[in-house]
């Protein structure tokens, strides 16, 4: 079994929390992905996992056994680091093989185990070759090629793809994937890039502060955000966060004639996709204040009294800065969200979209 367990696991430095009461579970060959900006404290939960720093307080068990005071070594992982870490000394078989010689695993299973992993990486072609002789993705393959060499039911990834192009990255994540699948290795990937994460993974945990934001799948994460910093965070463009003026029957758009129903006395935010944003001959009015034309669609942004909305509109959109429009979206696909502390108010959706009155939202619905 290789099952992960992290319970209310901790690490301080003085007065600094880099990590704080952080729990999850990565069931066994399964991929998740620990996901946020820098210095949220992902990378650091890693190397905690990893054995690399010791823990403040709580427990991490792999395959049921509790590892937390065990060095790396005796964990039975395996790690891919942002840097690569090739020796430029030694050849790409002499880089892949260098963690079994130094383990002193015989000359016949280190050379049928370079066969298959140069066969899953495509590496067969250049074993003979230095790592200055290669690309940053065949780099990126040979260290990937060391960690699946070791034939640990756990592999950690801190990152492994920041430092190539955006396409080579799309092709690297799609391997990856694929051999985890494949060989049902345990894996937990570290990444800032949230479209890493939604391709690759089937666990999100995202992270922020040192603490988990939510935990969720990714279709889960990006339907249901369980708070405005995760709302923001997934998605591209990030969703739209509209403040309001509460009254007493209604919440107004602060600056706008929009209305949608509210609790009497909350104070909310209502999030918007932009791809749920529809552009229309009636609506809320708005003024266009740029355009950014993508090829498969175009990225409106507009202005609704003074706040900024994005509408994502597939093909071209006939549209100059300054123009006047309509927008309006439907009531199912609005998030309601309190003001104060940012957590998702459900409650208030639900009157939202029950509502009887006819306010654009509800025509649309």
């Amino acid at each position: 079994m290789s099952q992960i367990t992290v319970q209310d696991v901790s690490k301080h430095w003085d007065t600094v929390k880099a990590v704080d009461a952080v729990s999850f579970e990565v069931g066994a060959a399964s991929l998740l992905v620990l996901l946020g900006p820098s210095g949220c404290g992902k990378s650091t939960t890693l190397r905690l996992i990893a054995g690399l720093e010791q823990v403040s307080s709580g427990r991490i068990l792999i395959g049921g056994e509790d590892v937390t005071e065990l060095p790396p070594a005796k964990r039975h992982i395996s790690m891919v680091f942002q840097s690569y870490a090739l020796f430029p000394h030694l050849t790409v078989a002499e880089n892949i093989l260098f963690g079994l010689r130094v383990r002193r695993v015989p000359a016949a299973e280190r050379s049928r185990r370079l066969g298959r992993v140069a066969s899953l990486l495509g590496l067969d072609r250049l074993l003979a070759r230095k790592p200055s002789q290669l690309s940053g993705g065949q780099q990126q393959r040979v260290a990937l090629g060391r960690a699946i060499i070791a034939e640990t039911p756990v592999c950690l990834m801190d990152e492994p793809l920041s430092n190539l192009d955006a396409q080579l990255r799309a092709e690297m994540r799609r391997e990856i994937r694929t051999l985890q699948q494949k060989l049902g290795i345990t894996m937990v990937y570290v990444t800032h890039d949230q479209s890493e994460a939604m391709s690759m993974a089937d666990q999100v945990i995202l992270m922020r502060d040192g603490r988990v934001e939510q935990a969720a799948t990714p279709d889960l994460l990006y339907a249901r955000p369980a708070t405005t910093f995760a709302a923001r965070f997934i998605g591209t463009p990030p969703m739209n966060i509209l403040s309001f003026a509460t009254g007493v029957e209604r919440a107004i758009i602060a600056g706008g004639i929009a209305r949608v129903p509210s609790m009497p006395t909350q104070e909310i935010l209502l999030g918007i996709r932009p791809e749920h944003v529809i552009i229309e001959h009636e609506g809320i009015a708005a003024h266009v204040s740029n355009i950014e034309f993508l090829g498969a669609d175009t990225v409106v942004t507009c202005a609704i009294g003074d706040q900024s909305v994005t509408a994502r509109v597939p093909g071209k959109a006939s549209l100059m800065p300054g123009a006047a429009i309509n927008i309006a979206w439907r009531s199912e696909n609005m998030h309601v969200f309190d003001a104060k502390s940012g957590r998702r108010c459900d409650d208030v959706l639900t009157l939202a979209t029950n509502d009887a009155n006819g306010s654009v939202q509800k025509r649309l619905a």
